[in-house]
């Protein structure tokens, strides 16, 4: 299981990683592997201003179906195209080719309050 330095997590098992005013988001390898196979995502909030914590989408797995939380305030500017045909890419590459939503940040602020690495491990017992 991997959990990158270079970004950040939430209590909700989604990632961050920002660059400037851009961020893109997705969900962690753990919740990937508790989800299972990723088989659709609804993300009907593109071009949307959302909240922190709001609801931007879900996931479908072959078991289940999650809500997706955002980790920071912002608009939500792009699904990744990519998982229309290609869902599974949030099983195989969680932190990259996986990415779910891309995002303009309102207060990139709001980054430094999330979890660190170090954070997240000891938050699901992995430490």
């Amino acid at each position: 299981m991997e959990f990158p330095s270079n970004i950040k997590y939430t209590k909700d098992h989604e990632w961050i990683r920002l660059e400037g005013k851009e961020a893109w988001v997705g969900i962690t390898d753990y919740a990937q592997g508790e989800l299972g196979d990723v088989i659709y995502i609804d993300v009907p909030s593109v071009g949307e201003q959302l909240e922190k914590e709001d609801t931007f989408g879900t996931i479908e797995a072959v078991k289940t179906v999650s809500d997706l939380f955002l980790p920071v305030s912002g608009k939500i500017l792009e699904l990744n195209p990519e998982l229309e045909e290609h869902p599974e890419l949030v099983n195989i590459d969680p932190y990259g080719n996986g990415w779910i939503v891309r995002l303009e940040v309102e207060d990139s602020s709001a980054y430094d309050t999330l979890l660190s690495s170090s954070e997240y491990q000891q938050l699901i017992g992995k430490s």
